[in-house]
């Protein structure tokens, strides 16, 4: 039998998805990629162009199309009511981070199986409120810790638990953000400010702590501190040639900014370029005049250092395992590179140094040193995203939360990591991971 064949012969698992920006989009393309596997047949997006678009894409039926998630949990509540199921099998759960919580729990209680975008919720009681829908709804529940799912890191996992290397004893892991990104996102963007959103470590990297815990299973973190700040997207770092200008289009030394509005917006449409990060500025297809328009009158055309941004730029953390064993990790937008991390972790017999794309193994025994180049069949963080949405759809299809290699307990574990780190930095002390956890967990009682 053939794999389209073997394809054929499974049971087509159906999503709905709430929220169809840049993340809705990426992981519904895996519908597009295996149409015998699982199609998107319902949504819910606000914006009117994005909304047609991505139903156009999917062929979804109008009826099914609604422009609130919460019109969205109505419908399927009738359908409930009156013919005995649910719209779909499952659920991607694609919208801001602050709105996780909400849409999880509203979805759980009604029987859904979900995949939810990175980070689990914004404060480490809303994940405890998720955790608890998700145990007594008894579902599948995935998590947009993608880095787990692409064939590089599966390798490297399969090598780490193989133990031919002996026990993992340090790990090194550097996320390069990527200077423009940086900008674009966590400056001008929806992530820019603690209050819309939350804090940089845990918006942008908590999928980078994830990883560390899970490299480093069955030891759990027990100690982390943290350092780092707003470094320079800020008023006082701006040149004085900048003058009193407050946006890139008014600039006059725009062409020497690295951080130019319309370098990294209007150019790149000017050549053509119309995926991210341009396709966020505007509603539907990005065209000269849509992004000009954006630029003169939305946070996008403004000056980063007049931006109303105060996330930090850069920030390390270090963790300290049960077993012994040490991590540490870097986050920092001043680079070249755009999320390529880097990665080195260093084995009582050997080690593995890689770049998300290949990486080489050491075995000090033999002194043999091997290159592997793990096979990318496409999407984005080094083939992460498919291989996620692949996951979940077979851990639906057959009601195995196992299919995902993780569960939610084990996702809030992560995230209270992460906060654990962000109240090392912000009280100057290192933290008891098992500690935090107890106090978040009584003041989630209280």
């Amino acid at each position: 039998m053939t794999a389209a064949a073997a394809n054929e012969s499974k049971q087509l698992v159906t999503l709905a998805v709430v929220g169809c920006g840049q993340r809705g989009e990426g992981y519904a393309s895996y519908a597009l990629k295996e149409p015998y596997l699982c199609k998107v047949v319902a949504i819910a997006e606000p914006r009117k162009n994005t909304c047609q678009l991505f139903a156009q894409a999917h062929n979804v039926d109008d009826a099914l199309v609604f422009n609130h998630w919460q019109d969205l949990l109505q419908a399927s509540a009738e359908t409930i009511e009156t013919l005995g199921r649910r719209l779909a099998d499952g659920v991607i759960v694609a919208v801001q981070d602050n709105m996780h919580r909400d849409v999880v729990m509203a979805f759980a209680a009604q029987g859904y199986h979900i995949l939810c975008e990175k980070p689990m919720a914004t404060t480490a009681r809303d994940c405890f409120d998720m955790e608890a829908a998700v145990k007594k709804a008894g579902i599948i529940f995935g998590m947009g810790h993608v880095l787990r799912y692409s064939p590089y890191t599966k390798a490297i996992t399969e090598i780490i638990r193989s133990g031919t290397l002996g026990e993992l004893v340090n790990a090194v892991h550097v996320e390069p953000v990527g200077y423009y990104h940086f900008a674009h996102s966590y400056v001008r963007g929806n992530w820019a400010k603690e209050t819309g959103s939350s804090f940089s470590l845990l918006t942008k990297s908590c999928h980078d702590i994830d990883i560390l815990c899970h490299w480093l299973l069955p030891a759990t973190p027990i100690r982390v501190s943290s350092f780092g700040s707003l470094y320079h997207f800020k008023k006082e770092q701006k040149p004085a040639a900048a003058s009193g200008a407050l946006r890139c289009l008014q600039c006059p030394v725009e062409r020497e900014c690295p951080y130019s509005a319309k370098k990294i917006y209007l150019d790149a449409v000017c050549r053509g370029h119309i995926s991210w990060p341009v396709s966020v500025l505007v509603d539907g297809v990005p065209d000269i005049e849509n992004v000009t328009y954006a630029l003169q009158n939305g946070s996008y055309g403004q000056c980063v250092y007049e931006s109303d941004n105060d996330v930090c730029d850069h920030q390390v953390v270090n963790i300290e395992f049960s077993s012994g064993a040490t991590a540490s990790f870097t986050m920092v937008a001043y680079t070249s590179l755009i999320c390529e991390r880097q990665t080195r972790l260093h084995f009582t017999n050997g080690e593995i140094v890689g770049d998300m794309s290949t990486f080489t193994v050491t075995d000090f025994r033999t002194g043999r040193k091997t290159r592997h180049y793990p096979n990318n069949e496409g999407g984005g963080h080094g083939g992460g995203d498919l291989g996620l949405v692949s996951a979940f759809v077979e851990a639906v299809r057959s009601n195995n939360q196992a299919r995902l290699d993780t569960n939610v307990g084990e996702i809030l574990k992560s995230h209270l990591t992460v906060f654990a780190a962000e109240s090392s930095r912000r009280e100057g002390r290192v933290v008891d991971c098992a500690e935090y956890e107890k106090g978040a967990r009584m003041a989630l009682v209280a």
